[in-house]
């Protein structure tokens, strides 16, 4: 049967104000009667880039309205450009000069008559002075009134008015830390472990997390900084300073007690004043709160896996903590959608954390779980018209069911530290997205294939959202997605967010924020059980064979006779691959100097979908379908392959040329011991020695900074500093050399 189908494959993605008073203040729309088919606004501009922009040009089509991008010149050719009906470039690629830059954005709002603005998530979101001057222009802001982004963007402010309003807080220092050795007080006062962070951040930006194990060469933590002793104090309270000056415009830092092993937990709210906009009291808001979203698979404080419901609390927990979520909307007087993330510890403990004033970058959970459109219920509050019939409930909490899994894709390397990549997407195939349905893939992306990822802006590619009945199958949606997004010429997190969900841990539900360091540290990979090898093995052997038809080239053994297949190129473990005409095939790993040859094993070729011009393949063996990547060959006859998200080089030979390879030797490496090289394109903002210095192992060397982020260089090694080969300021390409380590016998004999 494998036979027919092979040949014909080859055919073939809190001292405040009363509320009253700030209710009063705000400028709602006046409401108006509508019919279903008028839109909430004439024309909408996203102020904005990348998916978050075509997501709202989604649903503004829909709903009839006309859009407008706004873009950098490094954006100039990418998708949410062509998705809008009208787009004008405000600038040069670094953000300061286009996406931050208000005046420009206020110019564009004018000359093409925008009616409302919407921010996103990120560079302007949450942004109180640029929300003024929309509502001074005129304009609608389709997010929450300047008195709630300044109130719960100040993170000082926000534990003070959520104490007021009877929410769990975590416990910390309610002031502003005035200096160092003011830190240093307060974090032995609380007790370490303390997480010092910019008291005007979010989304871990202004606050990172530093250990007391220096064993990597790089920090990048994007401020929030978890400190176990006082050293880490040290070392944190300036980086803080500076990125949360950088980030916010704003270098004030506050002091919490950091929750061990918690859960990070959020709950979704959309909130509007009845039609017209007349709030005489904080009761009269209306507020919707969805289902919560678990985002406890974290890397360095920024969220990776997110799904919907969590499966930590309990309902009674679950309505406490609604509860909670609808007393804080209503004493800020809050409207338009916003989330409110919590902290919660195994024993159903939970405290509050801080308030989003935007969209969240996984809204599409909720979305999947409740069956609304968020972006709609902002236009339509925006507007004046109140909320969308579909959310007029009875009760506080949205009806929700089944199960929805987000993963985060980014240009990132997890097998350097999470450092950015940047380059072309060549190939870049997205799973194909399958609508609505029982079970279903949703695609949310910036990029298509050929889009050159730059240096410029956050590394993120895009969401993929699986949706089914149960949790389970959901994750089974997900992994398949995984297993068929085709992402080539930069590195990326796809991989790791694959293992996640195929982690046993993962599959239990045991999903804590320490998830990556505790049940996948020092990650190197996805590396496959031994039958699963055996598998991969088999599957190549049919690969090749197909590959060979296609191209008319000559086969590697006669029909029938066995092949060898060597996983990971030309020196990695060999298996013997023997296959029947009977739809069977018989493979076994031959043996090395340390490792015998395994028993030999019969397994069922169920069928084979494979077509050479595309990347993906479709294997059923022993009953078990898997789609496994083909991505390129090289002269030597590797192929890259890719299953479950392992990838690696695979040769195919015959039992002669295998024993002939066994001589050959591995290539060298190159020493580089002596060298300091960048971890990733970016800039050089300073160095923290001088040529000559004599350097411990995890020593400052210098700060590079890229995609928003500042990254510390330790040293890798003791030593003496022998000369810098770039200056400060230089833009820098991934491995280029910094500097360089002395002479050791001269230091020596020093």
């Amino acid at each position: 049967m494998w036979q027919s189908q092979l040949s014909k494959s080859t055919k073939q993605f809190v001292s405040r104000p009363t509320t009253t008073a700030l209710l009063s203040a705000w400028k709602y729309p006046t409401a108006r009667r509508f019919f279903s088919s008028e839109p909430p606004f004439s024309k909408v501009l996203v102020s904005n880039r990348g998916e978050i922009s075509q997501r709202v040009f989604r649903t503004c089509k829909e709903l009839g309205v006309k859009t407008v991008a706004i873009y950098s010149t490094a954006d100039a050719k990418a998708p949410f450009v062509q998705a809008a009906d009208e787009a004008v470039c405000i600038g040069p690629p670094p953000a300061n000069q286009s996406y931050l830059n208000v005046e420009k954005v206020l110019q564009v709002i004018r000359e093409t008559g925008t009616q409302a603005v919407h921010p996103g998530y990120g560079f302007l979101s949450e942004n109180a002075d640029f929300c003024e001057s929309i509502g001074q222009e005129g304009v609608a802001w389709i997010g929450p009134p300047v008195s709630a982004i300044q109130d719960m963007g100040d993170k000082i402010r926000s534990k003070e008015i959520a104490e007021a309003a009877g929410v769990n807080i975590i416990p910390g220092y309610d002031g502003i830390i005035e200096s160092l050795d003011h830190c240093l007080q307060v974090s032995n006062d609380i007790g370490y472990p303390v997480l010092v962070k910019a008291a005007a951040g979010g989304g871990g930006k202004g606050s990172a997390i530093v250990c007391d194990n220096h064993l990597p060469t790089i920090d990048n933590y994007e401020g929030m900084r978890t400190c176990y002793n006082d050293q880490d104090v040290k070392e944190a309270y300036p980086m803080a300073k500076s990125e949360a000056k950088q980030f916010f415009a704003d270098d004030r830092l506050l002091v919490e007690k950091y929750i061990v092993n918690p859960h990070h937990i959020e709950f979704q709210v959309l909130c509007s004043p009845p039609p017209g906009g007349k709030l005489e009291k904080p009761e009269d808001l209306q507020v919707v709160v969805f289902p919560e979203r678990e985002c406890s698979i974290q890397r360095r404080n920024q969220k990776v896996v997110e799904e919907s419901p969590s499966c930590l609390l309990t309902q009674e927990t679950r309505e406490k903590m609604a509860e909670q979520v609808k007393q804080l909307c209503q004493i800020v007087g809050y409207v338009s959608a916003g989330t409110v993330e919590w902290l919660v510890d195994e024993n159903q403990n939970f405290y509050f954390l801080e308030m989003n004033t935007r969209l969240q970058v996984e809204h599409p959970v909720t979305e999947a779980v409740s069956g609304v459109d968020l972006v709609k219920g902002m236009l339509w509050v925006a507007a004046g018209w109140g909320l969308p019939p579909e959310l007029q409930i009875d009760g506080l909490l949205m009806p929700a069911k089944g199960h929805a899994v987000e993963c985060r894709i980014y240009a990132e390397d997890p097998l350097r530290g999470y450092l950015p990549s940047t380059g072309p997407l060549v190939p870049y195939i997205e799973p194909h997205a399958t609508g609505q349905g029982e079970s279903y893939i949703r695609m949310d992306s910036g990029v298509v294939q050929g889009h050159v990822v730059s240096p410029f802006y956050d590394p993120m590619l895009s969401k993929i959202i699986s949706y089914a009945p149960t949790r389970q199958e959901a994750i089974d949606v997900m992994v398949k997605g995984l297993d068929e997004y085709v992402i080539e010429g930069v590195q990326h997190n796809a991989r790791l967010c694959n293992a996640v969900l195929r982690h046993p841990e993962f599959q239990k539900g045991n999903t804590p924020t320490s998830f990556l360091p505790t049940y996948l540290p020092d990650w190197s990979g996805v590396q496959l059980t031994s039958s699963q090898e055996e598998e991969l093995a088999v599957a190549v052997s049919l690969i090749g064979l197909t590959r060979e038809s296609f191209l008319q080239r000559p086969g590697v053994v006669p029909d029938f006779e066995p092949l060898v297949v060597r996983l990971g190129g030309f020196f990695g473990p060999a298996f013997s691959v023997t296959l029947g005409d009977d739809d069977t095939a018989t493979v076994s790993k031959l043996p090395t100097e340390d490792e015998p040859a395994s028993a030999k094993r019969s397994v069922l070729i169920d069928s084979i979908k494979y077509d050479p011009t595309r990347y993906v393949a479709d294997i059923s063996i022993d009953g078990e379908m898997r789609s496994i990547q083909v991505l390129n060959e090289d002269m030597t006859g590797e192929l890259n392959i890719q299953m479950y998200g392992a990838n690696m080089p695979c040769v195919i030979q015959s039992e002669a040329e295998y024993e002939m390879s066994k001589h050959m030797h591995p290539t060298k490496t190159v020493d580089t011991s002596d060298l300091v090289m960048s971890p990733m394109p970016g800039s050089l903002i300073s160095f923290s020695v001088n040529e000559g210095d004599r350097v411990e192992v995890g020593q400052e060397l210098c700060i590079v900074e890229a995609m928003k982020m500042q990254n510390i260089v330790r040293a890798p090694r003791a030593g003496v500093i022998g000369k810098f080969n770039v200056e400060q300021g230089a833009a820098l390409v991934t491995d280029q050399v910094i500097m360089e380590f002395g002479d050791t016998t001269v230091e020596e004999a020093a």
